[in-house]
């Protein structure tokens, strides 16, 4: 039996950490599990009552908000198994998840990360993730596989390389991070699931994705509220991810692009909806990446 450490963090969600550690529960697996929950600053804490539901749960606590990357850093780091699966507290799993991706890295050995389908939890029968497109580094952009079809079984036998994982679910092998490293910390929030695919890559593993098991999503199929943070960070991540995984000359093709035309059109579409108290957020996304170097710890945005 190969040991299994689930991973996930927690910021002020009580009632979805819950319903969380109840389906974890209520599972089957035949792979022996450890639960390391990483409660991430979160204002209250609820140890007594999460261990109430599980009382194996292995509890972390940072009183300051590391990001999704920096919370999940802190448990990798707690980890004992030989797999590690990143799971988000908004999840829910099926009985067969675990078993399905070891069985999966078992049998493929060149697999660094691996990433189940996804499906909405409040549309069951919809699908958000069967994998990625590869990166356009000129436009840093690329197409989600499968995003809103029906679920029809058509992805149920598929296992296959894809171009990034979902970091709402990703399973790598810990022996393996000590060629790849942790996730980006500087990303703090978006786009650091797709900067560690990259490192994967780098390393010679693939990026590979099964739908012989899935999990319930909870985020909304809508895009979501338009915020500050929101706009900073998938603004000045962006950039960050160019400049982190690509050459001067491509950095610079991007840069010129998305300043230019991307920034631009994101400028007068704030305009347009009376959100200029927007605009300004673009702005600092960009400037960040002019002042910081790629490695920088500064975030450039009060949390």
């Amino acid at each position: 039996m190969n040991p299994v450490s689930i991973i996930t963090v927690n910021f002020n969600q009580y009632q979805v950490n819950i319903d969380f550690l109840e389906s974890i529960k209520l599972s089957n697996f035949k792979s022996p599990i450890e639960v390391i929950f990483v409660d991430n600053g979160s204002l209250i804490e609820h140890e007594k009552e999460y261990k109430q539901i599980y009382p194996e749960l292995i509890y972390m606590r940072s009183d300051k908000n590391l990001g999704f990357a920096g919370g999940n850093n802190l448990g990798i780091k707690a980890a004992t198994g030989k797999y590690l699966l990143l799971l988000n507290n908004d999840t829910e799993i099926t009985e067969n998840l675990i078993d399905v991706l070891v069985n999966e890295m078992e049998a493929n050995p060149e697999i660094g990360l691996i990433s189940p389908l996804i499906l909405y939890f409040d549309q069951p029968k919809t699908i958000q993730y069967a994998g990625f497109s590869e990166m356009n580094y000129l436009t840093c952009r690329n197409e989600g596989i499968g995003n809103m079809q029906m679920n029809n079984g058509q992805y149920d036998q598929d296992s296959r390389e894809t171009g990034y994982c979902h970091g709402a679910a990703m399973m790598c092998r810990r022996a393996d991070l000590e060629a790849v490293g942790l996730m980006a910390e500087e990303f703090f929030l978006y786009y650091e699931e797709l900067d560690w695919c990259e490192k994967f890559k780098k390393q010679g593993k693939k990026i590979w994705f099964t739908g012989k098991s899935k999990i319930y999503h909870k985020e909304s199929m809508s895009v979501g509220k338009e915020s500050k943070i929101k706009t900073y960070f998938m603004t000045r991540n962006r950039m960050l991810f160019i400049r982190r995984n690509t050459g001067l000359l491509n950095t610079t093709c991007f840069s010129l692009y998305y300043i230019l035309m991307v920034c631009s059109r994101d400028t007068l579409s704030y305009l347009s909806k009376g959100r200029k108290d927007l605009i300004k957020y673009i702005y600092k996304g960009l400037f960040w990446n002019f002042t910081n170097s790629k490695n920088s710890k500064n975030l450039g945005f009060k949390i």
